[in-house]
């Protein structure tokens, strides 16, 4: 009987604790709060902080036509990142893809920067075709982007997120043209464009509205003839030219056709002025072109003996010191692209590409190794030109044209 009362005692016991465990937890009154689970452990709280790092890209051509252009322009590129590894207290990491010099491999380096790698800002690219071709990428991904070089007008036209370190061809067009009436003393002059950059179209198209404007008569113009890229031969176009008897030649394109233009042009027996662009300044035209090259002139951004800033001769001394030679024109844009780029992160006190949209938006007055650099409304630089000439093998400087 005993047994049978302690039997049916510890049943009810069971039973009672099985209840009290299914009640539902009570709240905490107003104003309390509930302890919680291991609530006699201390509670460490998460304390938010910034990135890892933050990733620049570099879209550039490391190989094809322009490889030479892009080769120099991440010289500028690296040597600024050397000086600046971090901002905002945050490492940088840069990274460079290749766009192989091709408009459709500019598209896929630009996706590729943005939605592999990360990137909350981009620089480049040498040549304006790949710079278009980047920038619809770029645009639609809302990820600004420092053009270094790409002139054509077109690269910002209707974008937001794109801008540049360099001058465009309007202005460029017109310091040639101007050139050539006024300091020449030019009156009839031939045009020879390629037809495959919209970079050459684009200049040859500037310089001819250029020369109008100044002369009041398309007459100067005597002829108009093309090629495309990786032309060997230009005899039939300079045959054709030749037989007007231009004074000077005017044929913006990139470096590797033109020293082969201006090599048969002498051969020719053409000895008049013959005028490129900006992307002619590469030691490669030299190199094939040899002394055919010499007295060429040539409208560009910079040249270490044109003092245009405060900081080109501090940008001179560490550039001879790192690569043990005299920094090109598209070394001295990579290395300011570089600084507007980490300059408007600073300013804009963030990594949100949109507020770093913003801060170069608002860049004024900036003192760059090319010159003082304001950007418009369009995103493009407003700032100075320089002409060089070559002499024994050498781009010499010439003079400085202001806007």
């Amino acid at each position: 009987m005993r047994k049978l009362k302690f039997g049916l005692l510890s049943c009810l016991i069971v039973v009672m604790i099985l209840v009290t465990a299914c009640q539902p937890a009570q709240p905490a009154a107003s104003g309390e709060e509930a302890a919680p689970a291991g609530a006699d452990e201390p509670v460490v709280e998460e304390v938010s902080s910034g990135p890892d790092e933050v990733v620049i890209g570099v879209y550039e051509p490391m190989t094809g036509a322009q490889a030479a252009g892009g080769e120099l322009t991440m010289q500028g590129v690296n040597l600024a990142y050397e000086q600046h590894k971090e901002v905002l207290g945050t490492p940088i990491r840069l990274v460079l893809v290749d766009n192989r010099s091709d408009k459709a491999e500019s598209a896929t380096a630009m996706t590729r920067l943005i939605e592999q790698e990360g990137a909350i800002a981009v620089i480049g690219s040498y040549g304006s075709s790949n710079s278009m071709a980047g920038g619809e990428v770029s645009e639609k991904a809302g990820i600004p982007v420092m053009g270094c070089s790409p002139t054509n007008p077109l690269v910002t036209s209707d974008k937001e997120y794109y801008f540049r370190a360099c001058f465009i061809d309007p202005f460029q067009g017109r310091v040639m043209a101007k050139y050539a009436y006024e300091t020449l003393g030019a009156t009839k002059v031939a045009i020879i464009q390629d037809v495959a950059q919209d970079y050459s179209v684009g200049l040859a198209a500037f310089f001819k509205q250029s020369w109008v404007e100044l002369t009041g008569s398309e007459d100067g113009i005597v002829a108009e003839t093309s090629y495309q890229t990786g032309d060997q031969d230009f005899t039939a176009q300079l045959g054709s030219v030749l037989a007007q008897e231009p004074d000077a030649i005017y044929a913006p394109g990139y470096f590797g056709d033109a020293a082969l233009l201006v090599k048969q042009a002498r051969e020719l027996g053409f000895t008049g002025p013959i005028m490129g662009s900006d992307a002619w300044e590469a030691p490669e035209l030299i190199e094939i072109g040899g002394d055919a090259v010499n007295s060429i002139l040539i409208s560009t951004h910079y040249h270490p003996d044109a003092a245009l800033s405060e900081a080109s001769a501090p940008f001179v001394e560490a550039f001879e010191a790192k690569f043990d030679e005299r920094p090109s024109a598209f070394a001295a844009l990579g290395y300011d692209a570089y600084m507007l780029v980490y300059t408007a992160i600073e300013n804009a006190n963030s990594f949100d590409p949109a507020a770093i949209r913003d801060a170069m938006a608002a860049t004024k007055d900036y003192p760059g190794v090319t010159g003082t650099i304001t950007l418009d409304e369009n995103g493009d630089a407003v700032k100075d030109a320089v002409i060089l000439t070559v002499e024994n093998g050498e781009f010499k400087y010439l003079t400085t044209v202001k806007p």
